[in-house]
């Protein structure tokens, strides 16, 4: 087996490896309000599960040159940010989201989606998704060192919405959500065979 030592590999290099190793990686579209009130949107394929009780997310948000995305800037100044689940039906207009704009240009306006009220939070959503997570933002953490390269945002849910299609029973259904996962380059997953091993007891 060939070893490798991060700290030989250049950053690109390093890059590479991650987003080809841990797959597939599911996405998340992040919605932010910035200080002027532009609603930002964002994917992110930096995104899991922290904790059920309480329910918290993470997404880490990666800097350019060290300069913070509108993302973790407007999550760290309103406290708050809406997180939906990319799916097969909308992954494209997200995608589309991830074009350089000025902070003052909206991402939604761009591609077309629809802004929606949240219950709990200032941040609008988007209709077109399946399933939202409104979340008030419990760290925002700079990490790399002095220059930092990432900002890690943990945001504790204050309101789930779902399609009522997917809900029963209190579990979501994985076929209806039909989401789409991150791979290397330009590459998606979708969810393919669906398969059960028992957990030992």
């Amino acid at each position: 087996m060939l070893a490798l030592n991060p700290d030989d590999m250049s950053p690109r290099d390093n890059y590479k490896f991650l987003i080809g190793s841990i797959i597939p990686r599911p996405v998340a579209f992040v919605t932010t309000k910035a200080e002027d009130g532009t609603l930002n949107a964002a994917p992110f394929s930096y995104f899991n599960i922290v904790s059920s009780t309480p329910p918290m997310i993470s997404v880490s948000v990666q800097r350019q040159n060290g300069v913070q995305k509108d993302t973790a800037r407007n999550a760290a100044f309103a406290k708050q940010f809406v997180v939906h689940i990319c799916d097969q039906e909308n992954v494209q207009k997200v995608n589309a989201t991830a074009a350089s704009l000025a902070p003052s240009e909206s991402e939604i306006a761009l591609v077309g989606m629809t802004p929606v009220t949240s219950t709990v939070v200032e941040v609008p959503g988007v209709r077109e998704a399946k399933i939202r997570m409104e979340c008030v933002l419990e760290h925002a953490l700079a990490l790399g060192g002095s220059t930092p390269s990432c900002d890690l945002l943990i945001g504790r849910i204050v309101q789930y919405h779902v399609e009522e299609s997917l809900y029963e029973h209190g579990r979501i259904s994985a076929r209806g959500l039909n989401p789409v996962a991150r791979l290397a380059g330009n590459d998606y997953a979708t969810l393919g065979d669906i398969f059960t091993v028992a957990r030992p007891k």
